[in-house]
């Protein structure tokens, strides 16, 4: 996938704290040092992705990545940048690029806006597909990887732009552009009684200088608001074409692994290409035959006999290694028979966190290679 020139977008998707940062980082890097111009953005507000690539930090422009092995194979023209999303600041482009200087300037301004593009639900996610697609419409990178943002609940920068599609062109917002629409004398004399009695209770319940700040904001954001929608669909329909490739990523337990689950199946039905499944920090053990009940038994009669301590507690570490590897494959035997289609992957445990572009290349090796246990099976 790394080396086909047709790949142009991976989403690296999945619950929070299994690995999606690391794995988005290390297909980044070894696609660049197999020659392909590559720009990793990730929505992870940790500093592990900066401070692994040698950078002291990332922000909402892409910075290029030194110390990349770009002779390892031989091949030329490959690069890095990383990139950390701000929310704020691309809302705020897309304000300033789609709106005249005064509109522009009304809207940065509105105490309603700042709420809105710093916290707003969903507001990060709708960005993250945004900025996707301004790094896709500049054509300066052969391949984007994204690391989406760490959420539990599936896939919801999918369903982001619907949601605040639904926000900005809801009711409620409706009858707040109405005054503006029809060049009301004020921020308050609606269209009719019907409309002033909303008011009246808006005003209540919100205060009147907040009212104020949401009819303001929302008569200025009218005329870019057709273009959040059109972006949007735009973004989404790219996801879905070829050339696009998620990838899941999970842990061998139990909830990551539902979890992994239930986004398989949201993008078969959003029509999204699936590449499979990365499973990482699988545990393994080089004594497999050695099986945790004779481990144990091992180690009793050693305990026994008040002999061997040492031994003793290397067989019992044993013996609880290979029941954890086992819960481990259970867990992922239960995806596979629910999936039996998508490729899994398998990365196992490393010895430490994974904190400098070294461990990112041995992360990519082992996703790329027979380190890794790739399986694929038909139905």
């Amino acid at each position: 996938m790394l080396d086909d020139p047709g790949t142009r977008i991976i989403v690296c998707c999945g619950s929070g704290g299994v690995g999606k940062t690391t794995t988005a980082a290390a297909l980044g890097l070894r696609a660049a040092e197999r020659g392909r111009s590559v720009v990793v953005l990730t929505v992870d507000p940790a500093k592990r992705l900066a401070q692994a690539m040698g950078l002291t930090e990332l922000d909402n422009t892409p910075r290029r990545v030194d110390g990349c092995d770009l002779d390892g194979v031989g091949r030329e023209g490959g690069e890095l940048h990383a990139m950390m999303l701000d929310m704020k600041r691309t809302f705020d482009e897309i304000i300033e690029a789609h709106a005249d200087p005064e509109r522009a300037r009304q809207i940065l301004t509105n105490p309603f806006y700042q709420s809105l593009s710093s916290s707003f639900s969903g507001t990060q996610e709708y960005m993250a597909m945004e900025k996707l697609g301004q790094l896709r419409r500049s054509g300066d990178w052969d391949l984007i990887v994204v690391d989406t943002p760490p959420s539990r609940s599936a896939l919801d920068f999918l369903d982001a732009p619907e949601r605040l599609g639904r926000f900005l062109d809801g009711r409620l917002i409706r009858i707040l552009m109405a005054p503006a629409k029809v060049g009301g004398r004020s921020a308050f004399k609606l269209l009719n009684a019907g409309f002033g009695m909303v008011a009246g209770i808006l005003t209540k319940v919100l205060g009147a200088q907040v009212l104020k700040d949401i009819q303001m904001f929302v008569s200025a954001l009218d005329a870019v608001f057709g273009g959040f929608r059109q972006r949007a669909e735009q973004t989404y329909r790219l996801l879905q074409a070829p050339g696009t490739a998620f990838l899941v990523v999970a842990a061998p337990e139990r909830d990551a692994m539902r979890e992994a689950s239930y986004f398989v199946e949201r993008l078969a039905e959003e029509g999204m290409p699936l590449a499979g499944l990365v499973v990482n920090r699988v545990h393994r053990t080089p004594a497999a035959s050695l099986s945790a009940a004779r481990s144990c038994a091992a180690a009793e009669d050693l305990e026994s006999n008040g002999e061997h301590a040492l031994t003793a507690a290397v067989l019992r570490l044993h013996a609880r290694r290979m029941q954890l590897a086992a819960r481990e494959e259970r867990e992922q035997e239960h995806f596979t028979s629910v999936h039996p289609t998508v490729p899994v992957t398998r990365v196992p445990a490393m010895p430490e966190d994974v904190h400098d572009l070294a461990g990112l290349r041995q992360i990519g090796q082992l996703l790329s290679s027979n380190g890794a246990s790739s399986v694929s099976r038909s139905a």
